[in-house]
């Protein structure tokens, strides 16, 4: 039975779904290594996800990103559940890519930036926003070291599968706590370091004691790790 715990996690055993097919391991393997937000230089496994960036292009990550074999193992409803109330709430989604969560907090009432080193990202959510008349979501393209936010800026920061892209991590997230106000939080949502049917290979996930560890250096004090609301992701939620 899984659980929610604090600090001090034990090791996570998750079973994997041996009815998946092998075209739909592919593919959300594919679309992990390829959707490259930052470059890492720590933990060995940025460089090798490098590899593998430019191997199809935007509008077939874009594709992937938006579809139900994504909406089947994010389960996004359940994760703006587990947020709670948006409603006039300033939030970041770091690694924005399609917009596949800034569009979804944005309906909940959240006023969102969707922020991505990509421009050709960037491009498509503008273009999402005008053809839908989508309201209280601006873009912005970050640089690589940095969540590019003003002191105290927004009250949450979101990160969905793209923790393990990042470098230098601990500088990277005292940023992100300096840009986060008082009794606002960060959210992190990532694979579990284990044999999946989707997401990147094991040895670029980051254990969630790592993230935590690292998150401890940039000055977070409080956690709370959700393993149990989704198939193959934990939740770590820090202040």
């Amino acid at each position: 039975m899984k659980a929610c715990y604090l600090l001090f996690l034990s090791a996570i055993l998750i079973s994997c779904n041996s009815q998946s097919s092998d075209s739909t391991h592919q593919t959300e393997d594919k679309e992990m290594k390829e959707h490259h937000h930052h470059h890492n230089e720590e933990g060995g496994s940025g460089h090798a996800v490098n590899e593998h960036m430019h191997q199809s292009s935007v509008e077939e990550l874009i594709q992937r990103f938006e579809s139900p074999e994504r909406d089947a193992y994010q389960q996004p409803e359940k994760v703006l559940d587990y947020l709670g109330d948006l409603s006039a709430k300033k939030v970041m989604d770091i690694g924005a890519g399609s917009g596949y969560f800034s569009v979804k907090l944005a309906e909940k009432g959240a006023h969102v930036i969707a922020a991505d080193v990509n421009e050709e990202f960037q491009a498509f959510i503008r273009k999402r926003i005008t053809e839908n008349n989508l309201q209280h979501i601006e873009t912005r393209k970050i640089p690589y070291d940095g969540p590019g936010l003003q002191e105290g800026e927004v009250d949450m920061v979101l990160i969905v599968n793209t923790y393990h892209h990042i470098d230098k991590r601990p500088s990277y997230f005292s940023q992100v706590k300096k840009g986060t106000k008082e009794n606002g939080e960060l959210v992190i949502i990532d694979f579990y370091k284990y044999e999946l049917p989707i997401g990147p290979s094991v040895d670029h996930k980051i254990a969630m004691d790592k993230v935590i560890n690292e998150l401890k250096e940039a000055g977070y004090q409080q956690f709370e790790v959700d393993v149990n609301l989704l198939p193959y992701q934990y939740i770590i939620k820090a202040r």
